[in-house]
């Protein structure tokens, strides 16, 4: 059951489903606002295959900081363990 703090969560569901797998709060909030939250299927191809421009779309919708001064790679694992 939700929380009743939890009104700025965009996608509840995906939240606690986040949380349920060990997902800090920080992190699993990060992910279920994005405004692709919950679409994707896990369809999207692995992080290798996108351009440095898409990786650093993608860290700024979960809010990862210094994102535009870092390499592919940086970006790559950023993402990861964000």
């Amino acid at each position: 059951m939700p929380k009743k703090d939890m009104s700025s969560i965009k996608n509840e569901e995906q939240y606690e489903a986040l949380r349920d797998k060990g997902m800090s709060k920080e992190k699993a909030a990060r992910i279920a606002n994005t405004s692709d939250s919950g679409k994707k299927g896990g369809q999207a191809p692995p992080y290798e295959e996108w351009t440095v421009e898409e990786l650093q779309d993608q860290a700024q919708k979960v809010g990862i900081e210094g994102r535009s001064k870092m390499k592919k790679e940086e970006l790559i694992e950023a993402l990861r363990n964000s």
